[in-house]
């Protein structure tokens, strides 16, 4: 009876160190590519958590991204467009180009708050039909449709 217990009580760190080493193999977070991004339209609807608030008549901020990563949208008081990259889990829009009208606030802060996040490098991370940029300053949360 000691025997069987002291071979059971050597097993048991086999066993669970085979376990262990079966889930760390295992990927816990899948990088997103181009084709989580591309064909869908993002709205933006909330800024560091807290949900957006748009005045008539202005538009809600959105991005849509082609499969070879041409972005456009809208960001608040002017369009915009680009050619976005996207490295290692992060995204960018580079030579950001933008319509120049001037708008009141709050929706020239939303615009500034947006273009700053999609020009620099932001994490990006897509969750069911959520996207989540997660910049240096700002957190931008965008739901997807279909593009138009």
């Amino acid at each position: 009876m000691m025997k069987k217990r002291f071979f059971a009580v050597l097993a048991l760190p086999a066993i669970l160190a085979a376990c262990a080493s079966n889930t760390e193999s295992e990927p816990t977070n899948s990088m997103i590519t181009n084709t989580d991004l591309a064909a869908y339209n993002w709205v933006l609807n909330k800024v560091d958590g807290n949900e957006l608030e748009i005045a008539e008549p202005f538009q809600v901020p959105n991005l849509q991204l082609s499969t070879d990563l041409g972005a456009n949208g809208h960001a608040g008081c002017n369009r915009y467009f680009g050619q976005a990259e996207l490295n290692e889990g992060k995204l960018r829009i580079e030579n950001m180009g933008m319509t120049m009208m001037a708008c009141p606030e709050p929706a020239m802060e939303l615009e500034r708050v947006m273009s700053a996040t999609l020009m620099d490098w932001s994490t990006a991370t897509v969750a069911g039909n959520q996207l989540t940029l997660t910049g240096i300053e700002h957190t931008l949360t965008f739901t997807r449709t279909d593009a138009e």
